[in-house]
Order: structure tokens, then sequence, then C-alpha cells
């Protein structure tokens, strides 16, 4: 099965009942949670009725729901085949939060998901288009809790005194990091009914950060996934119980979760990882926990300067500007040490990898909207030019007719001088 798409196709008219929650479905609804849903679920102060995936389609607003976010083509098709499927259209959602800082480095977007009666999934979104979400992502390397992990935890803890039920949690990306701080952290009460954790490529933790976390009395029901040449997943300390999993795509985008292999209703498992990558994993996470407090923060305020100077204000705006993008970025890197120069440049070609990722995306669409505009135009020039043909074909009939006819008269006269 070549990915979640295919796999709510296969399966979608499989209730819970017929085919319980599974790792697949996880990831399912992690994708999901990427979309813009603010417009549509219910906020936690709002206190309203939850929607359903089904009626977000009916209301036609999919420009709207899928507005500033990765891979849209992509995403709209598998929303649209969820809200067609038994197993998702009926779906909830509720309490969805969004909270973007630029003053505080602030990223963080939650939503809770009520896939069958008794199941509840609480969802964290991972990184955004926005340059200030990838900021509060390098910032998860200082040994203290960035905000989003703060709000991660205060959600988790009120969304359980709301639903009071057991909790599956999880993200993909940053997603899944703040899914597993918020299940380490919660409250004891929380803590006690969470089922499940799902970490789908995400990074881990500073030794610091996870030496004061209650990794011990949720690990065995924390589960993470990361495809076989992962580079955000292997970042710092991680769970014991972590699976590599094969992927259709090389290098950055095998993060892409909509490129995760799936056979039935389970990722396709890899042996290992290979001497190679685990060498480069040990690399980074050298050089990142080498680096003190000062070091960190003067990094990251570097990178994003860096960023910043490229004149994109999110991922979408490189692919549509790249070659002007990568000048500007690595004109403001001539004055960098050479240590952070190459850390830079590693980070930055990731970055270019995936805005180059989106700009064909974005491209193949446009392509596709190109020929469809051509076919249409091509349909009336048929038209114009059958209709045009036509009217010179009438119009060369009756001036052969006219010609007939004066040569007839021509020829009566002839006849009539001659006599």
């Amino acid at each position: 099965m070549d990915n979640i798409i295919e796999y709510i196709r296969t399966y979608g008219q499989n209730t819970f009942a017929q085919k319980p929650f599974n790792e697949v479905d996880s990831l399912v609804i992690c994708q999901l949670s990427y979309m813009n849903f603010q417009p549509f679920v219910p906020s936690l102060k709002e206190k309203k009725e939850a929607v359903s995936v089904q009626s977000i389609l009916e209301q036609d607003r999919m420009e709207e729901l899928l507005a500033g976010y990765w891979y849209k083509e992509q995403n709209e098709e598998l929303f649209r085949a969820a809200a067609a499927s038994k197993r998702f259209g009926n779906m909830k959602l509720n309490y969805h939060e969004n909270v973007v800082e630029e003053e505080t480095d602030t990223q963080f977007s939650a939503l809770t998901c009520f896939p069958d009666e008794g199941i509840c999934y609480v969802a964290y979104r991972g990184t955004d288009a926005t340059i200030v979400g990838w900021k509060e992502d390098l910032n998860l390397a200082l040994s203290e809790p960035t905000h989003s992990q703060e709000l991660a935890v205060e959600y988790l803890n009120k969304v359980y005194s709301r639903v009071k039920q057991e909790l599956f949690v999880g993200g993909h990306s940053k997603g899944g990091n703040l899914a597993s701080y918020a299940a380490m952290n919660c409250s004891a009460r929380t803590k006690k009914h969470l089922l499940c954790i799902y970490n789908h490529d995400g990074p881990g933790f500073r030794p610091e950060i996870f030496a004061k976390c209650d990794y011990a009395s949720v690990k065995n029901r924390m589960f993470k996934f990361i495809p076989k040449s992962s580079i955000v997943g292997v970042i710092m300390e991680t769970c014991e119980n972590c699976e590599i999993i094969e992927s259709r795509s090389i290098g950055a985008m095998q993060h892409n979760s909509f490129n995760w292999r799936i056979d039935g209703d389970h990722f396709v498992r890899v042996e290992d990882r290979t001497t190679a990558q685990k060498l480069q994993d040990e690399a980074l996470n050298e050089w990142i926990l080498s680096l003190s407090q000062e070091q960190v923060r003067t990094f990251v305020d570097t990178l994003y300067e860096v960023v910043t100077a490229s004149g994109a204000e999110d991922v979408f705006e490189f692919g549509g500007d790249l070659k002007g993008c990568i000048t500007r970025s690595y004109e403001a890197m001539r004055d960098l040490d050479e240590n952070t120069r190459r850390a830079v440049h590693t980070i930055l070609h990731a970055l270019y990898e995936i805005a180059g990722e989106k700009f064909r995306e974005e491209f193949n669409l446009r392509w596709e909207e190109l020929q469809i505009e051509f076919q249409k135009s091509m349909k009336k020039s048929k038209k114009r030019w059958s209709e045009d043909a036509k009217t010179l074909k009438n119009a060369a009939q009756k001036k052969i007719q006219q010609n007939r006819k004066e040569k007839q008269v021509k020829t009566v006269d002839n006849k009539g001088k001659n006599m």
C-alpha cells in the first residue's frame, strides 16, 4: 500500500469495532491536524458542540481549510477520502487551539478527535510553514522547555478534565515531541488515563530536559516511528520503543508522512539504519550537545537571521524564488565561523529541499490547471472556428450563386444583342 490515502480507500468502510484503532489511524489523524481547522472547529473556551469531518467538507470551503500548510494537493485528497469513509467521516473534532507568537518563538496547535464512541485522540500539529515555527524547532536544543511544550501539557490536562475518558495522544514531527513531553509531564490523574502515545518522527530532548520528565511512568505506552533515513526523529534523546520504517522517498522528504509505506494496518518495518546514517546521527547529536545555552541561542538566532535575510516569511516563499532566497541566505553566512556555517548549511539544505519539493508540487498543480484551461480554450476556439468556417462557407456559396446569376444574365443579354 503506497500511503495513508490508500489505507483509507482500502479500509475506510471498516468501523473501529470491525478493525481496532492502530498506528496508521494515528498517523492519519496527525496529518489531518495540519489543516486549518480554526474557522470550523470550536476552541476550548467556546464550549460548543464538536463538528464532524464530513460536515466540514459539506461547507465547500476547501481553499480555506488548506490555507498555509504543506502538501495542499495530498492533504485535500486525504481529507476528501476521510470524509467519504465510514471510518473517519463521522469523526468529531473539538477543542482546537492555535497560537503563533513571534516574540516568544511559539507556533502551537492542537486538536481533539473522537473517531468513535469511547475513542479520544489528542493530536498536536507539527511545524507549519512559518519561519518562526522552524525557529522554535531549533529551540528544542535548549535545556529548558519551549513555550509550546508548556502549552502542550496544559492542553492535555484541560482536555482530560473535559472528557474524563481514556486518551490516545500523538503528533507528527514537532507534534510528536509535544505529545511525548505532554504525556511525561501531565498531571498524575491525566497520566493514568493515557492509552498510547504516538510520536511520528518527532525530535527528542536534551538529556537535561529528559532527566526531569517522568518517562518511566509512560515508557511502555510510548511508541515512536522514524523512516530509515530520518533526520528529524533521531535528534537528541528519544524513547526506547522506536521502530524504523520504510519510506518511498529519500533524504529530507522521508519526513513527509505521505511517503511512509503501509502494509495492512501497520507501517512497513526496516531492520536497522545503515552504519553511515548512525555515524551521521552521532556526529549531529554530539555537536548539538557540545553547545552551551548561549551558543545554542546564538546559533538559533544566527540561523533565523540567515533565513529571514532571504526575504521569505514562510517556506512556500522559498519555492517561489528559490535561486534568490539561496543567494541572499548564503551572503548572510559569510562572516560565520566554520562550525556554525556547516551546521547552518545542513539545516538550510533540508529547508531548500523541502521548499523545492513544495515548488514542484505547486508547479505540477498549476501545470494541470493550465492544461485544463488550454483544453477549454481549444474547445471554444474549435467552436468559433467551426462557426467562422460555416459563415465563410455560406458566404462563398452565396458568392458562387450570385456569380452564376450574373453570368446567366450576361449570357441572355449577349444572345439578345446577337439577334
